[in-house]
């Protein structure tokens, strides 16, 4: 069933608490009422183990994301929402994982870290919250870094409705009116 289309991408990328799981589900639930047919794709567990792949500089996250993309493109998906935390940084490699012709849009999700530590708490339940604030305190600080290209959507305060009409609003994957009219 492949077709000859090109690929349509939206990377979200932020640290972590910022809200990228729930905003992506959001967008594909947004997607979906429009009749949009979408892939999702948690790029954070694409290259989970341990010790990390990356620190030996195994591109293992590239590697499955292009198998998993084909297997994809071969029932005919073209439309992809992918979020990973260093996505924004990462755009020229992952466009390339995709493979073909490839439309994207990158979208970094942002918050204090007052709001990250605060999201963070309620979920992490294990002696490991520390550690996971922290990361995520370095981790916005090298997001800082990504591109002038990359939109920037604030989190804090806001519903994950919200923040969501607005990534696919940013991606024209809807007309705007579509987009933000059950905001």
């Amino acid at each position: 069933m492949q077709t000859d289309t090109r690929t349509d991408v939206i990377f979200i990328g932020g640290r972590s608490g910022v809200g990228k799981s729930s905003v992506a589900a959001e967008v594909s639930q947004i997607l979906a009422r429009a009749d949009i047919r979408h892939a999702l794709i948690e790029g954070d567990n694409l290259d989970q183990a341990y010790p990390q792949p990356w620190r030996d500089g195994i591109d293992l996250a590239e590697q499955n994301l292009a198998a998993m993309w084909k297997n994809y493109r071969a029932v005919g998906y073209s439309r992809l929402i992918f979020t990973n935390t260093v996505s924004v940084l990462q755009v020229t490699e992952l466009t390339a994982a995709l493979g073909g012709e490839t439309h994207s849009s990158a979208v970094l999700l942002t918050s204090t870290d007052a709001t990250a530590a605060q999201r963070l708490a309620q979920r992490e339940i294990g002696t490991a919250l520390a550690e996971h604030i922290d990361r995520s305190k370095l981790a916005a600080r090298r997001l800082d870094a990504a591109d002038k290209a990359v939109s920037r959507i604030a989190t804090d305060g806001r519903s994950v409705a919200e923040i969501a009409h607005e990534v696919v609003a940013s991606s024209g994957w809807l007309d705007t009116h579509s987009a933000t009219e059950n905001v």
